[in-house]
């Protein structure tokens, strides 16, 4: 079963109003969800609000703390003053997906793989604004997951070879992507290889279509080295993909 902000608001309550949090916050026994050996992982309210109309579905693997700060925080502070939790849960999607120098990041790579000219946008930052009626991003694990209390990259373990953290995308992703309108049409673009890796299981096992996954999209981290050179390496044909993905929808 899903935990959700109904679950924790009033742990969240409990709280003092910030914009960001420490780690020594949020990483505490009130929010652990599961844990396995040296793995941990946490609640957020980040992947809660689910656009079931989305053409585009950008998938990562965990929020970061980054992200888990954010969502929290945007929590706190409108609990103060509402009690409407779907509504909060869709303030915490709004201000906490990709945050930071990730959604810069990943902006300019869609707008350089010509993704904003499909839906003639000046700019794919339409689809975290006003044209978010297009976008849904999601995190194959819904909460943050951390590894000896840093930040979880599905490497360390093998993501694919995790059945605890896999078995968290069975019970959560596969679900979710069920509820989407004709799921079977949405453009995939899965953020680095962990992610693709995990997307084309599922494509062999028949939950997804090989023509749905954008292949070859790099992760949007700061920290990913290789990012520049792999999206110029893989930029004609991601554009290709698109172009003939969206020919049919």
């Amino acid at each position: 079963m899903k935990k959700t902000l109904y679950d924790y608001k009033e742990v969240i309550k409990e709280l003092p109003l910030k914009n960001k949090y420490t780690k020594e916050e949020l990483l505490i026994d009130k929010f652990l969800i599961d844990k396995e050996n040296n793995i941990e992982i946490y609640y957020a309210p980040h992947n809660e609000y689910l656009n079931p109309k989305a053409k585009i579905f950008i998938i990562g693997i965990t929020p970061g703390f980054q992200q888990m700060s954010t969502a929290i925080a945007t929590a706190r502070k409108e609990l103060e003053v509402s009690d409407n939790i779907q509504e909060i849960q869709y303030k915490c999607k709004v201000a906490a997906r990709f945050s930071g120098s990730l959604r810069k990041n990943i902006i300019s790579m869609l707008d350089g793989i010509e993704l904003n000219n499909i839906f003639n946008l000046q700019s794919c930052s339409q689809l975290f604004d006003e044209d978010d009626y297009l976008l849904h991003t999601i995190s194959l694990i819904p909460y943050p997951v951390f590894v000896k209390g840093q930040n979880y990259t599905g490497h360390t373990p093998k993501l694919i070879k995790s059945q605890f953290l896999m078995n968290y995308i069975y019970d959560n992703f596969i679900n979710e992507f069920k509820k989407l309108e004709k799921s079977e049409e949405i453009l995939l673009i899965p953020l680095g290889k962990a992610v693709e890796e995990v997307l084309i299981n599922l494509k062999d096992n028949g939950i997804i279509k090989e023509e749905q996954i954008l292949m070859g999209f790099p992760h949007p981290s700061g920290a990913n080295v290789n990012r520049v050179a792999q999206f110029e390496a893989n930029r004609d044909n991601m554009i290709k993909f698109i172009k003939n993905h969206f020919k049919y929808v």
